[in-house]
């Protein structure tokens, strides 16, 4: 009798089970990601009060008002996502890819804004097919990874399904035009693919078309030959045409007035209406004018540790898709970052790409911490260990 009472007990105990509090989440990844978030939001009021003051009918508080609403819908979603039992996501692999490639669709035949076709808008808010792209991609590589990890060394399956997926989804994406978004997301798909298992000879073959491509687009047709001539000399480019590269200089500008301290927190300069969208994009630029080398550093550390934490619950998940999802997702968050960073500093050609938790826009951060809690459930202690095979052929 005791043994029957047992077995039933283990056999509930490895039910998939939708939402589970039993055990708590890593803690060292919830406070940083807190940590982060805390400083990007005082940093979002300071760098973008004026900007707000200006164009919002004299109300500073406009941005960090409604940064706040949603960061605070993010926060509630994180903390319910965290509870779920990440398994259940195999299920919405594929029809979250299909509705983001028809996202990605529709927002090409809406009105454009500023000569591109990147947002969505309904009644109340807006939002970037391309955010629901990153994440559709992510748990669609992480779901085909685990169940052919063991084929991920072939060419049939563990290459060219990942690659024609990519080339779609980064194509529609390029087309909008958004160049940073398509880079990021064939930044995060090779990432997935290398550590999934994907022979590295067919990686280079697709860095070489990718080099090939681009050298295509950019030498023999010009495109984006502005920006590339603000990267190479920004001092030349704004002496022939300062309205191309003003933005570049400005921030530059920022950069190098922070010094080693900084001005001081709220003291920023180039934020009075010089420097162009400083709460979003270009907010790293102010961080560095008010807060100096010493606060980016301390910025760009939190993001490292973060990245850290996350690979580390990545590597210790007990099966190949809460691994695959955890370092996805952590890996995301790190090359936008670095992109952002790369293009504020002209270390790159400009692409227009935020800093993750720091740059304004509400569904943009909603859907960073909800995949953060994405991150929090595979550290969580409640999963078995199965594989999905396993799991699918029990239930």
């Amino acid at each position: 009798m005791a043994s029957t009472s047992a077995n039933t007990v283990k056999s509930k105990q490895k039910r998939i089970r939708i939402f589970s509090v039993a055990q708590g989440f890593d803690m060292p990844f919830l406070i940083i990601l807190m940590l982060i978030l805390v400083v990007g939001l005082v940093t979002l009021f300071s760098a973008g009060y004026a900007y707000s003051y200006y164009w919002n009918g004299g109300d500073s508080f406009y941005y960090i008002k409604r940064q706040l609403v949603f960061a605070l819908l993010g926060i509630f979603a994180m903390f319910v996502v965290s509870t779920v039992d990440y398994h259940i996501l195999h299920h919405f692999a594929i029809p979250l890819m299909v509705v983001s490639y028809i996202l990605l669709g529709v927002v090409l035949l809406l009105p454009a804004t500023k000569g591109v076709h990147r947002w969505i808008r309904l009644p109340g808010f807006q939002f970037q097919p391309s955010e629901i792209a990153k994440f559709a991609l992510i748990l669609l590589f992480s779901h085909l990874i685990s169940i052919n990890h063991k084929k991920m060394k072939t060419f049939t399956a563990g290459f060219m399904p990942f690659i024609l997926i990519l080339g779609i989804t980064c194509g529609l994406v390029f087309i909008e035009p958004h160049l940073s978004g398509a880079i990021l997301i064939m930044s995060i798909g090779v990432v997935m693919m290398y550590i999934g298992g994907t022979r590295l000879i067919y990686l280079l073959g697709t860095f070489g078309m990718g080099f090939v491509a681009i050298f295509y687009m950019v030498i023999i047709k010009g495109y984006e030959k502005d920006r590339i001539n603000v990267w190479l000399d920004p001092i030349k480019a704004y002496v022939s045409n300062s309205d191309k590269a003003w933005q570049t200089i400005q921030s530059l500008f920022a950069i190098g007035s922070g010094g080693l301290m900084g001005q001081g927190l709220g003291n920023s300069r180039q934020k009075h209406l010089f420097l162009p969208e400083p709460h979003n994009d270009f907010i790293f630029s102010v961080i560095c004018e008010e807060l100096g080398f010493i606060g980016a550093i301390l910025v760009i550390v939190l993001f490292a540790l973060l990245i850290w934490r996350g690979i580390t619950i990545g590597m210790k998940s007990p099966d190949k898709f809460g691994s695959m999802l955890a370092i996805g997702l952590t890996v995301q968050v790190g090359v936008q970052a670095i992109l952002n960073i790369a293009v504020v500093t002209n270390s790159i050609p400009n692409t227009g790409i935020s800093l993750p938790f720091f740059s304004y826009g509400g569904t943009s951060l909603v859907m960073l911490l909800a995949q953060m809690g994405v991150v929090l459930a595979v550290s969580r202690n409640t999963v078995t260990g199965e594989s999905y095979t396993n799991i699918r052929q029990k239930h």
